[in-house]
């Protein structure tokens, strides 16, 4: 079975239309918050099959499935088996009267190919879809004939819910056979041989039936019957002779069996005389018993003497102090030395930080004072030429200007001309400008390093003193909790005595172990002895009480040896006297028998002489037997012999049917061939069980089985069995998985019947895994789902398992309904 799409409306927490499409789906998870819903998911899946969910405790509970809301409640399960697709719906709900009662179900086999879109709640499904069932009941049915699995065995091997999880794992041998004969399909064999062990005995009834008539058939032709007539006159003058020589026959048996008797009755006596024989290891037993009671004592006295020197060294171990406090002090000694080493570093740093800070700052005073000079001289320099600028236009009006005219700029006459400058003063003023701009600027940009180199200082200076701050902190609580320890290498000693004490402590317990060992050896050793003990001591008595009719001496309780010895003299002597006797009980015994021998010839002459066979135990009967059937032949000769033909015929099928049924029925055998193969699954389960568990528990655990019960094998307990029942919650949960996966893998292999492992949905326990074990069966449902032969389901709040699959259905719950979305792949 393997889920496509379900459909729910006013389910439980779902009271609003919710669909979950499982289309393209091989591994997927429900997620969500406790309580939101998860989980009925998967009692939905199980109510539209089966009309009832695990956790409901009742399969008549169904006003469980309706949202306390709602007056109505509708499931539907699309599902594929075998390579065809099915839906499967059920509608529950509530009368005025508050009574809840499922009012519709029904299954249909879906057309190939057919669009889910189509389907909706209320659709006539008629021309989409061939009906399969339509009543409660109907579905029932057809839902154990498609699924091929019951409602119990359902919930054990595909949908584990919460607290079914280890069902399959706990469930009793019966049980347990019952899921594996119907996942094997089993069952198809037993009425097989059912069918053939009721053919077999008709046809072996009719065959019987026949013998007897064709018994009493012989040659039936013409002169058969002329023969039968003689034969019948024959006959009667031979019955009338042997009804004359029976009486005298009578007697001599008679006198024969008596002395036969008499004969056996003494040869029996002799017999059980002579069977008395001294066992070989009588004398040795009881000293065997006592030797053995005295190794259990002095074992007794060694286990006492190793438990008493391992509760002294535990004693003087206690005593020897604290393991982890000496360690911890001595880790003291060691960081205080290594934090006094690295403090006397870090001074020095800090010293050399400190000198190189007033370097630096030194450097940057100096700096920004050639900067502030720089600074004056570029303002120089600027009002050098804006002089300069000034006299060279003066310098630009002297060739107009003439000697006793005007001046163009201020009209005054002019006296004398000016000479003519070599060069122009602006052109000097604006080279010294140049200069002056250079000179600030490089000024500036050594103030800038300068200070940058300061505040670098700073930041190493301000480290420094915090870290040489943190050291001084840590060796002041170094020295606090060191105040009055002793040095190390007292430490050390002390630690080297405990340890020593600690060796000693196990060797002795293992002495304790191996002294515990030893005396249940020896009891188990003294058990035995004193068992043989009183067995040979039963088997005495046996014997003598055999021997109670011709009675024996009395027997010595306190010695075996010579209680055998004295029964057996008087054995021998009693069956010696009876021998001496034997025979002329013998020779009464020959003359008897010689006696009924003439007798017998006599009568056997009689018989020869009419062609009939020697006389039995009854020579009268024989006779009269003889000449019934001779006479019943005469009668029926003409009219058997058509029916004779055609019992022949009959006979002949009937013995060929008869003989293959009966061998049919042989090799099907209960007790063979369906025990050998519930043995052979239940060998291969078990085998993948255990290679899946033993990854889980990292070596730990394998799982067996013995007569239909489990166990499992603690490989970190010395290869102890221990029941499943003793395992803890999360090994439990290990073994329960390696279990569910087993049956998902390699059951739906062997299954020869319409069960069919397509999918498992797990709804319990990652949350008691620890991360590694949590990874490992992470990695197991991977390498699972990546098969795609069948899809795995997870139902868990562990995030670090839900990231890992790729798709996962989020369940979520407001005040009024439960929703599912889709994420992932």
């Amino acid at each position: 079975m393997r889920p496509v799409r379900l459909d729910l409306d006013g389910f439980t927490v779902f009271r609003d239309p919710t669909t979950v499409d499982f289309t393209d789906t091989d591994f997927f998870a429900l997620v969500g918050p406790t309580g939101s819903g998860k989980s009925t998911v998967l009692d939905a899946m199980c109510f539209a099959l089966y009309g009832t969910v695990p956790r409901w405790g009742d399969r008549r509970a169904i006003a469980n499935a309706l949202a306390p809301s709602a007056a109505e409640a509708r499931v539907r399960l699309v599902f594929e088996s075998a390579g065809k697709r099915y839906v499967v719906t059920r509608v529950v709900r509530r009368d005025g009267k508050g009574a809840v009662t499922t009012k519709a179900a029904g299954m249909e086999l879906l057309a190939p190919g057919l669009d889910l879109a189509k389907l909706e709640f209320g659709l006539e499904q008629s021309d989409i879809a061939e009906v399969l069932a339509g009543t409660p009941s109907e579905v029932d049915t057809a839902v154990l004939t498609v699924v091929g699995l019951p409602y119990e065995q359902f919930t054990k091997c595909v949908v584990l819910p919460q607290g079914e999880f280890a069902a399959f794992l706990h469930a009793k041998p019966a049980e347990r056979q019952k899921i594996l004969v119907n996942l094997l399909g089993l069952e198809v064999y037993g009425k097989i041989r059912e069918k053939a062990q009721t053919e077999a005995g008709t046809a072996e009834t009719k065959l019987k039936v026949l013998d007897d008539q064709l018994h009493g058939f012989s040659d039936i032709d013409d002169a058969a019957l002329a023969a039968a007539v003689s034969r019948v006159e024959a006959l009667r003058a031979v019955a009338a002779a042997v009804d004359a020589i029976v009486p005298r026959l009578s007697d001599a048996d008679r006198l024969a069996g008596q002395a036969a008797s008499a004969l056996a009755t003494l040869d029996a006596e002799i017999g059980r005389l002579s069977s008395v024989s001294v066992p070989s290891e009588a004398a040795n037993l009881a000293a065997t018993a006592a030797t053995a009671r005295a190794a259990v004592a002095g074992a007794q006295d060694a286990v006492r003497a190793a438990e008493e020197r391992e509760e002294k060294l535990r004693g003087e171990l206690a005593a020897a102090g604290d393991a982890t406090a000496l360690r911890r002090l001595l880790d003291h000694h060691a960081s205080r030395a290594r934090l006094a080493s690295e403090a006397t570093s870090v001074r020095a740093t800090l010293a050399s930080a400190e000198a190189e800070h007033g370097k630096a700052a030194d450097a940057l005073e100096a700096a920004r004072a050639d900067a502030s000079a720089a600074r004056l001289a570029l303002e120089a320099a600027f009002e050098a030429y804006n002089a300069a600028m000034a006299t060279d236009q003066a310098v630009a009006l002297r060739p107009g200007l003439r000697e006793g005219e005007a001046c163009p700029v201020c009209e005054q006459t002019v006296h004398a001309l000016p000479d003519m400058p070599h060069e122009p003063a602006v052109i000097k003023a604006k080279k010294a400008g140049e200069v002056a701009r250079k000179r600030s600027t490089a000024a500036d940009k050594a103030v800038e390093e300068r200070d940058r180199s300061a505040r670098d200082l700073d930041r190493a200076l301000a480290t420094a003193r915090a870290h040489a701050q943190q050291l001084e902190r840590q060796l002041a609580e170094l020295e606090r909790a060191l105040d009055g320890a002793p040095p190390p290498e007292a430490l050390q000693r002390d630690l080297d005595g405990i340890g020593a004490l600690t060796r000693r402590l196990e060797q002795a317990g293992a002495e304790v172990r191996k002294a515990r060992e030893g005396h249940r050896t020896a009891a188990g050793a003294a058990d035995r002895a004193e068992e043989r003990l009183r067995s040979a001591w039963r088997a005495f008595d046996t014997t003598r009480d055999g021997l109670a009719q011709f009675g024996p001496p009395p027997a010595n309780r306190d010695d075996l040896a010579d209680a055998w010895s004295t029964l057996h003299g008087w054995a021998t002597g009693e069956a010696g006297r009876r021998r001496a006797g034997r025979p002329a009980a013998q020779d009464e015994v020959s003359a008897a028998q010689r006696k009924v021998a003439d007798v017998r010839d006599e009568l056997a002459a009689r018989f020869t002489a009419a062609g009939l066979a020697a006389p039995g135990g009854d020579p009268a009967r024989d006779a009269a037997v003889a000449l019934e059937r001779a006479d019943a032949a005469r009668r029926r000769i003409e009219e058997r012999r058509a029916d004779a033909a055609k019992m022949r015929e009959q006979r002949d099928e009937l013995a060929r049917e008869a003989q293959v049924a009966k061998a049919l029925a042989q090799h099907l055998r209960a007790d063979r061939f369906e025990r050998w193969l519930l043995a052979e699954a239940l060998d291969t389960l078990v085998e993948g069980a255990s290679r899946t568990l033993r990854e889980l528990s990292s070596g730990q655990y394998d799982l067996g089985h013995e007569k239909g019960e489990f166990y499992v094998v603690d490989h970190h307990d010395a290869g102890l069995r221990r029941a499943v029942r003793t395992l803890s919650g999360g090994e439990t949960f290990q073994a329960s998985l390696a279990l569910a996966l087993a049956l998902s893998e390699q059951l739906a292999g062997l299954s020869a019947a319409s069960a069919s492992l397509e999918s498992i949905v797990l709804d319990e326990g990652f949350g008691t895994l620890d991360t590694a074990t949590l990874d490992t069966v992470a990695v197991t449902l991977e390498n699972l789902a990546a098969r795609g032969d069948r899809m795995v389901g997870v139902v868990t709040h562990v995030g670090a398992l839900a990231e890992r699959i790729p798709v996962r259905f989020e369940v979520r719950r407001d005040a009024r309904s439960a929703r599912i979305e889709r994420a992932g792949l």
